[in-house]
């Protein structure tokens, strides 16, 4: 083989590689792709639970969420976990809580071992006055 087949043989391996690490890192994170309450929700009525979906399957041993209020105390009822319906889906159980501002913390693994970590803010608004 010629010194430059051998190169361009090289290159073509070399590029193979590199479309193959691209494909597999591309798809190497659990995406948030819906949630309830949604980013930046401003609600009349305060949610019962927390609902998080992602595009993979989660690992439940190591997938957690909570809720915090503005002063950063936690306000959930630290009951979240991975759904056993949906491995997809990470819930949580939610007090009454007052008007304000709140946020959502979530760390998940997902079954390729990757760790994504990120916020959902909301706020409950307080009730309309009426005249």
């Amino acid at each position: 083989m010629s010194s430059l087949k051998r190169r361009c043989a090289w290159m073509a391996a070399a590029l193979a590689v590199a479309v193959l690490y691209t494909a597999q890192t591309a798809e190497a994170h659990a995406l948030l792709v819906k949630s309830v309450p949604s980013a930046r929700a401003s609600l009349s009525r305060p949610p019962e639970r927390v609902q998080l979906w992602f595009n993979e399957r989660l690992e439940p041993a190591y997938s957690v969420v909570s809720v915090w209020n503005a002063a950063g105390v936690q306000v959930d009822e630290r009951d979240g976990a991975v759904s056993p319906q949906d491995p997809r889906r990470l819930e949580l159980t939610l007090p009454a809580l007052p008007p304000g501002k709140y946020v959502v913390r979530f760390r998940v693994l997902s079954v390729d071992a990757h760790i994504v970590e990120n916020t959902v803010p909301f706020t409950i608004r307080p009730p309309a006055r009426t005249p």
